[in-house]
């Protein structure tokens, strides 16, 4: 698999990553399974997919515990991504930004992975009640201690703290300009897709400019941009999709064009399939991207780890970049 680096470090990763979230956390838990799980995670290590993005909060805890059991034996093979921040109630997530909770959490995340050192800790939100430079300080401090080897920073959540008249990004960009006086940021990660494409009016530039890794999460729009996904099949209610504006059966259904264009694209290039399309279209974003599509099922990271493959056309780009954005029931 092609090779791209992350941040000024020069960090080494495959082009595309894994999101190992479904696998213990919001999404279908009757299709959790820990034994599909595990091969998942060594298909991908077999693959090339060396970026194995996780957190603490996924399960919580046992998406960790998981990629831990594989870690114990190929260490050496993955570029282990967790985060820290948040904490998960019964009914409630809350942030957690104190430079003693970060210190305690790393050392955590340390044990259930089974590792010395993570190659990329990462913010997961940042705490309303702690100035971010004081977490972002204790962060360093891991760097420091030789625990963590480079800081990453989650703005998945960006459209949450949208105020009017705002672009999606600019509360993130003023936090990352506040960090990176304390201490480098080594990558950013935030939703880029065919059908989510805000990332690239500002926050992508920001981090190219800055030669800050991108990663780039929900790049198959939690499995739309697959084409697998039934119009109006439901959800199990603990998958974040049943409450997601962009998948009643309305939105399902107006949102097919954008399938559409990608199975268009895909019939050009031989066997290839609307998600690898979408994948490959990340990847052409910039050599400083790294899609980090989630699954929790061998065949899709194989299908996946494919699409670091393919060369879009000129014309192809052209034509994805015409396809509308997705529609939500906010719209």
């Amino acid at each position: 698999m092609e090779r791209r680096t992350i941040g000024a470090a020069a960090l080494g990763v495959g082009a595309v990553g894994l999101g190992c979230m479904p696998m213990s956390w919001a999404y279908s838990s009757s299709e959790q399974h820990g034994v599909t799980s595990l091969r998942a995670v060594h298909t991908a290590l077999d693959a090339g997919v060396s970026l194995l993005d996780t957190a603490d909060m996924y399960g919580p805890f046992t998406n960790e515990l998981l990629l831990g059991r594989v870690l114990k034996e190929r260490r050496e093979e993955a570029f282990v991504s967790t985060k820290c921040g948040l904490l998960v109630g019964d009914q409630h997530i809350v942030a957690n930004g104190r430079p003693g909770y970060v210190h305690r959490a790393c050392d955590a995340s340390l044990r259930r992975l089974q590792t010395d050192t993570i190659d990329l800790y990462q913010l997961h939100r940042a705490d309303p009640e702690v100035p971010i430079e004081e977490t972002w300080g204790a962060m360093a401090e891991l760097v420091t201690a030789g625990k963590v080897r480079a800081l990453g920073f989650c703005a998945v959540g960006a459209r949450a703290d949208r105020r009017a008249g705002t672009g999606i990004h600019d509360g993130t960009i003023r936090q990352l300009e506040r960090v990176q006086q304390v201490f480098p940021v080594g990558a950013v990660q935030a939703e880029l897709s065919v059908w989510s494409r805000e990332a690239l009016a500002t926050l992508l530039p920001w981090c190219e400019t800055r030669g800050i890794g991108f990663l780039a999460a929900m790049p198959l729009g939690n499995g739309y941009l697959t084409g697998a996904l039934t119009t109006g099949g439901g959800f199990e209610p603990d998958d974040v999709r049943a409450r997601h504006p962009r998948f009643t059966a309305d939105m399902m259904a107006a949102n097919q064009p954008i399938v559409a264009g990608l199975r268009r694209v895909a019939r050009r290039h031989g066997s290839a399939t609307p998600g690898q399309i979408a994948l490959a279209w990340v990847l052409a974003q910039g050599r400083h991207v790294v899609p980090v599509p989630g699954t929790k099922k061998p065949h899709w990271v194989t299908e996946n780890a494919c699409a670091s493959a393919l060369e879009l056309t000129e014309h192809d780009l052209a034509e994805i970049g015409a396809l509308p954005t997705a529609r939500g029931s906010w719209d």
